[in-house]
């Protein structure tokens, strides 16, 4: 099955060389082998043109944010792709900038050669500057394909300001959509012209990554101009260790997801949103396997009526509903955002609702008032929110329940929203491995109304924006386990705000 058109991009006018030595597949945002659109178009240009495939991962070190956290987790993955490309018809480079500005002219050199260059589609982040930047330059044609979730992200036209309004859309929508899925091996079982090199000229101005660089242990990271004060993630990146979390998840949390997953306690949340961000892994695989144990079939959906409701469509188990609804409806919601407004990161892409009430309160008294160096350090009064910012600074994520109220809590005690709001990206952004994506965007943005509705009693510097905070926490949830593991200083009836 080819490739859907609504998933291809065209960013510039330059020809297809039917003379070029190879078709360039620019890997940048799906980081993986399987169910990638991206590769499966490249392989089909390659074969229709009988010309060699190949596939080029780099990573910049000049990139916001780089850090040894980030980079040990792109390297892991870049490992993990050289191995599952070592014997397939594809010739893999990989290249790792040992300074700023040094690969500067590679992706151009590399497509010099080609035939057409393919890459991936990605509305987040620094992606969509640099694509547009790099169009123009380039000598042939160069093609985004959209390989980031189960709705193509073209197929809405409007931005939709509530998980229910995008969920009825997908009620209609999506049916037509799941029956057009991406091949789980592009090049399995797949022949073409072998690659006999790539230029020399290029490998001795861009040497290719050696595996003393790609087992990114930190002698190397440190060789790195990035921040080692971030330092590594407690989990590894890749394809393979994202399958390995994806079976971890199914055979051991799954059951337990329904009724656990908001318990700061329990570890039963899937963690995949790293894997998803970085491209390790795809919506579409994590489906596949959802669906396989479920023992369900396209033909449950086709004539259902579009409720919006979160739970009963899909004619799955309440588990499978509930985390179908996280994978696709709020996950797909972010990048709806994100792929239609550029704004998607500023205070004014708020509803305009919550940015009224947030100014009718801009000036109610805060006490206390964090700096960002406070919070960034967990130095606040409220133990649990110094866990939870405890936890995101040395491994890398937050529990998803604890992230919301995390958020809330910087609203609480910073001198305006606005500043509440580049606290937040921030420290999400440079301490997140699933940071800079539009999914945490959206759990960021949740927390000053986005995605909600107003709410009462209208609260001092809330306003209608909904309220949460670490007491009510304590009274929903234990947290007793979730403390003594991240709190440095347990200060027993003084915990909560």
């Amino acid at each position: 099955m080819n490739v859907p058109d609504i998933r291809i991009r065209q960013l510039n006018q330059a020809p297809l060389k039917g003379d070029g030595a190879y078709v360039l597949y620019w890997m940048i945002a799906n980081r993986r082998t399987r169910y990638n659109y991206s590769l499966q178009r490249a392989v089909e240009l390659s074969q229709a043109l009988n010309k060699p495939l190949l596939v080029f991962e780099a990573l910049r070190c000049g990139y916001e944010w780089a850090s040894d956290r980030l980079h040990q987790f792109v390297l892991q993955g870049m490992a993990a792709n050289q191995k599952s490309l070592k014997d397939s018809a594809a010739t893999y480079y990989c290249y790792v900038e040992p300074e700023a500005g040094h690969g500067s002219g590679l992706l151009k050199a590399l497509a010099t050669n080609a035939c057409a260059v393919i890459t991936d589609d990605f509305p987040c982040f620094f992606i969509p500057r640099m694509l547009e930047q790099v169009a123009p330059r380039l000598p042939v044609s160069l093609e985004a394909i959209d390989s980031n979730g189960l709705l193509p992200m073209r197929a809405a036209s409007q931005v939709f300001p509530t998980a229910y309004s995008f969920r009825r859309y997908l009620h209609k929508k999506l049916p037509a959509h799941l029956l057009e899925r991406p091949q789980t091996n592009p090049l399995a079982r797949i022949k073409l012209p072998p690659l006999k090199q790539i230029p020399t000229k290029i490998l001795e101005r861009w040497p290719q990554a050696t595996e003393k660089t790609l087992q990114a242990t930190p002698e190397t990271l440190a060789e790195f101009p990035i921040d080692h004060q971030v330092g590594p993630s407690v989990f590894q990146g890749g394809m393979d260790a994202a399958k390995s979390r994806l079976k971890q998840f199914l055979d051991k949390r799954f059951d337990r997801y329904l009724d656990e997953r908001n318990l700061p306690e329990e570890d039963v949340t899937s963690g995949f949103s790293p894997y998803l961000h970085f491209g390790h892994i795809s919506a579409h695989e994590i489906f596949d396997q959802i669906i396989n144990c479920e023992h369900w079939t396209i033909e449950k959906v086709l004539d259902q009526k579009a409720t919006g409701k979160r739970a009963g469509w899909w004619n799955m188990s309440e588990t499978a509903e509930a985390f179908l609804d996280q994978l696709i409806t709020w996950r797909e919601l972010g990048y709806n955002m994100c792929w239609q407004r550029a704004d998607y990161d500023q205070y004014e892409s708020l509803p305009d609702w919550a940015q009224k009430t947030l100014e009718e309160h801009a000036r109610d008294p805060r006490d206390p008032c964090y700096t960002r160096e406070e919070f960034e350090n967990a130095e606040t009064h409220d133990e649990l929110w110094n866990a939870a910012q405890t936890q995101l600074v040395t491994e890398g994520r937050l529990h998803n329940y604890m992230r919301m109220v995390w958020g809330k809590k910087i609203l609480h005690w910073s001198v305006s929203p606005q500043e509440a709001l580049q606290t937040m990206i921030y420290l999400n952004n440079k301490y997140a491995v699933d940071g800079r994506n539009p999914n945490s965007y959206s759990g960021i943005f949740w927390c000053l109304g986005r995605y909600d509705r107003a709410w009462g009693p209208e609260r001092p510097i809330f306003g209608k924006i909904r309220y949460m905070c670490s007491k009510n926490t304590a009274r929903k949830f234990s947290v007793s386990g979730y403390l003594e593991r991240y709190c440095r200083e347990s200060r027993q009836g003084q915990l909560f705000d």
